[in-house]
């Protein structure tokens, strides 16, 4: 409740921690009333989803290390990629489709690929959640053998229907917005 406070000061530090994610501080009553924030409450609003996640700061011995964690696991983008800290977020979206790009990071075709499947997710934002998996990291292997692909066939789309476990999976040679377009269109008929 005071811009002067340590937990002010902590929330400062981890705004620096995580400079993509816009931060705001408020004392005002109006303001926080009309969010439905509590004092001493960091809130974080993801507009991917239209869901918000709430950390309690009264008591709780909450630092900017904290804070950031906080950020980190539960903030969704546009695309996220996915990794053991981004996993808690993915897996409490209220979103129920998920559409994962499974691809090689390191490929020279990575950085158009990704330019595509970001265009893409605009026009299914609030309907799908966009993920990058990168086959490279062997935290995700898991993840790439669950579609049952093999390294050979990425890069693929992979949209799974959370509630009850449909997916259906697509090699491509070319991602294009088209194609995820389409592919995302034919599932959700």
């Amino acid at each position: 409740q005071e811009l002067e406070s340590p937990g002010a000061s902590h929330f400062r530090q981890a705004a620096g921690q995580v400079p993509e994610v816009p931060f705001g501080l408020s004392t005002r009553a109006e303001i926080l009333s009309h969010y439905g924030v509590e004092a001493n409450t960091v809130t974080l609003f993801r507009t991917v989803d239209n869901d918000r996640r709430d950390l309690d700061m009264n008591g709780k011995g909450i630092d900017a290390e904290k804070m950031t964690r906080f950020v980190r696991m539960n903030e969704l983008r546009l695309v996220t990629e996915y990794n053991p800290v981004t996993a808690v977020g993915v897996m409490q979206s209220s979103l129920e489709l998920n559409l994962l790009l499974i691809t090689d990071k390191m490929s020279p075709k990575y950085p158009k690929q990704m330019r595509r499947f970001r265009e893409a997710a605009e026009l299914f934002k609030g309907k799908i959640l966009f993920i990058l998996v990168d086959s490279n990291l062997k935290s995700n292997e898991q993840t790439v053998s669950y579609f049952k692909l093999k390294k050979s066939q990425l890069p693929a789309l992979a949209i799974f229907h959370v509630p009850d476990e449909e997916q259906e999976v697509l090699t491509l040679d070319e991602v294009s917005i088209e194609r995820i377009e389409d592919f995302c269109n034919n599932f959700l008929q």
